[in-house]
């Protein structure tokens, strides 16, 4: 069961955690950005005072590469680290989890080809965006030899985590807006995901839930918006967590690479389009449970939203994403959808419970795509 902390103590709550489980040398993942967030101020205060004894971590990108890993599990063990606090977005969480799983592995030989021993160092994350949910899942990615990696251990959750409203203050309205939709999403797919169980679709609907009741207050950028939209994120993560994603994630991230939009906003689009197709091609139904499961798990998804049918649902979501101006990206020529329908991973499309070919994939991105 994760830890869950709050700032209602301010800081407090988190230095009584680091103490009760014995964080005594801290491997500090995070951005150049921490220093200006509160939780940030906080740590160098303390830090300065002799509280915490803390190492800093902060050479990776976007998009991070095994090499950064490498270099924080040098640091981790070169400065006597015992614990590891990831404070960032998706980038800094799966840096900080990629080095703990790695930590305890022998070291001098090439990680991401060893199989992975499960671990206990203490690892507390604070996420700084409403949207990834990674805090929450045992994935994470990282680029190797120029090739997404995708890493898959229970134990590299975090043990516990903070959520900090005031993270989210400086959160530029396009981000705002594409993480919610990224947490959106991973509770829309979750739902209808062929691993879905009844935990996940718990999990989905709280979060959808959350995110709809709560758009208004986050966008308006208000403490108690931010700080249910942490929470939505969080829940959306433990979905997929269970479930994983399926055909909108796979066929989204090809999106964000070569128009440049972001992650949130790609997934958004892809959903939209994904959604309606599936329903006009339930016979195509992948998922073991059957063509009546897959109808009647539409009309539950529909009810999650609010509407009275599973085509009403598709377009509130749609109208949903439109109302937000994340507007579909401008096509540089037909050789797009060449790259696009090629650029998706089928390992995804497993958990996909539509079958999607080539030609469906082409038609589908093309509905995204407005052509």
């Amino acid at each position: 069961m994760q830890t869950i902390i709050t700032t209602e103590r301010g800081y407090d709550g988190l230095v009584d955690y680091m103490y009760d489980v014995g964080m005594k040398r801290v491997l500090v993942v995070c951005g150049n950005s921490c220093s200006r967030l509160d939780v940030g101020k906080f740590l160098d205060e303390q830090v300065r005072l002799g509280k915490i004894d803390a190492m800093y971590f902060r050479d990776f990108a976007p998009n991070p590469d095994y090499a950064s890993v490498v270099k924080g599990v040098d640091v981790f063990h070169a400065n006597g680290c015992d614990s590891i606090l990831a404070i960032g977005g998706g980038s800094a969480m799966d840096v900080a989890k990629c080095i703990k799983l790695y930590a305890t592995m022998q070291q001098g030989y090439d990680y991401i080809h060893e199989p992975v021993v499960p671990n206990d160092i203490p690892f507390v994350a604070v996420p700084t965006t409403a949207g990834t949910g990674s805090e929450a899942t045992r994935f994470a990615v990282v680029y190797y030899n120029g090739e997404k990696q995708s890493v898959t251990e229970v134990s590299c959750i975090p043990q516990a985590v903070l959520f900090d409203a005031s993270v989210l203050d400086s959160l530029p309205p396009y981000q705002r807006k594409s993480t919610m939709m990224d947490a959106f999403c991973h509770a829309v797919e979750s739902f209808w995901s062929v691993n879905s169980t009844d935990e996940s679709k718990e999990y989905s609907k709280t979060a959808i839930r959350l995110i709809l009741e709560n758009c208004e207050s986050y966008l308006a950028n208000e403490p108690a918006g931010n700080k249910k939209m942490l929470e939505a994120a969080n829940i959306a993560g433990k979905a997929i967590n269970i479930s994983q994603t399926t055909a909108g994630h796979a066929m989204c991230y090809k999106l964000t690479s070569l128009y440049g939009i972001a992650h949130g906003h790609a997934a958004s689009l892809c959903v939209s389009a994904l959604w309606p197709y599936m329903i006009l091609h339930l016979d195509d139904c992948t998922d073991p449970r059957g063509v009546s499961y897959l109808v009647q798990m539409f009309e539950n998804l529909a009810e999650c939203l609010g509407a009275k049918s599973s085509e009403v649902a598709a377009k509130k979501f749609t109208n949903f994403v439109r109302a937000l101006s994340l507007e579909k990206p401008l096509v540089h020529g037909d050789g797009d959808f060449e790259i696009l329908k090629k650029s998706v991973n089928p390992v995804r499309l497993k958990n996909n419970p539509v079958r999607l070919d080539v030609d469906a994939i082409d038609q589908i991105y093309h509905q995204i795509l407005g052509e």
